[in-house]
């Protein structure tokens, strides 16, 4: 008898799996998101910096809503469960936030993130409500950038956040705050899953889980560390120096091990870890 599959868990259930939080790794195309699916992300997230490099418009600015929507489309009947990183909303207006949460719902995204900027907290909480009530079952990240684009204080940064849960926000975030002692007491001051953004200087992500972090996001981590490599590579073939050389024969003896082993049969006997660790 064949069994069942086991079910997949909801975007909220992964929230909520003590000592494991969720890793987000953020695509901003078809493909790198594929890709991600096919390493087994169950959740995948966009990021607004590289989605708005893209199409040469400015980060944070509230320039990109139409490619923001357009990407949300592409990937939104992928086999995985979308979060749309939408910047603030691209409005001031709660109502005009709402109506963009109905289209990213409809498109198949399955949670949002909502930055405030450090605008007015009741302006963004308003925003937070709007969304919830258009619609319920969207899970709304709300991210106060405090510790982003701030000074970190500590009780302007739960004030935001006490604002946030109040006004129905299903996680909160706090990207740049990386210390340890600040982390675990955001934890405890928080009634919904705390979301931080990984940091390759912070602690690693068994630390975060330890911490009681329900959520790691990677943002514009893995964009900016395939434009680096792209940058390596030309500038390898550019002017390639001995070691380069080097690098390029042994990976063309993997290559030649794998054409001949089989496409995707590990090479080595070490399994590849998904992810590595930005705005947006």
């Amino acid at each position: 008898m064949t069994a069942e599959p086991a079910p997949v868990p909801s975007f909220a259930a992964l929230h909520h799996r003590p000592g494991e939080p969720l890793l987000l790794p953020n695509a901003w195309d078809h493909a790198t998101a594929a890709a991600l699916a096919a390493r087994g992300f169950p959740a995948i997230g966009t990021t607004s910096l590289a989605v708005a490099a893209a199409v040469g418009r400015p980060d944070g600015e509230g320039a990109t809503r139409e490619h923001t929507v357009r990407l949300a489309l592409t990937l939104g009947s992928g086999p995985y469960l979308l979060s749309v990183d939408a910047e603030d909303g691209f409005s001031d207006d709660p109502d005009e936030v709402a109506g963009l949460a109905r289209e990213l719902w409809a498109a198949g995204a399955v949670g949002v993130n909502l930055e405030d900027g450090l605008g007015p907290a009741d302006r963004h909480a308003a925003k937070i409500a709007a969304v919830k009530a258009a619609v319920p079952d969207l899970f709304v990240n709300a991210r106060t950038d405090t510790h982003w684009s701030g000074d970190g204080d500590e009780r302007e940064t739960l004030r935001r956040l006490d604002a946030y849960q109040e006004a129905g926000a299903d996680g909160v975030f706090v990207p740049g705050v990386t210390d340890p002692e600040r982390i675990a007491a955001l934890v405890r001051r928080t009634a919904v899953p705390l979301n931080v953004l990984y940091s390759p200087t912070g602690p690693p992500l068994g630390h975060l889980a330890a911490l009681g972090v329900r959520r790691v996001s990677l943002g514009s981590l893995l964009y900016r560390r395939a434009l680096g490599a792209a940058l390596d590579a030309v500038t390898d073939i550019a002017a390639p120096t001995p070691m380069s050389a080097r690098w390029r024969a042994a990976s063309g003896r993997a290559g030649r091990r794998v054409a001949r082993d089989g496409v995707g049969r590990r090479v080595s006997g070490r399994r590849p870890v998904p992810g590595a660790s930005g705005r947006g």
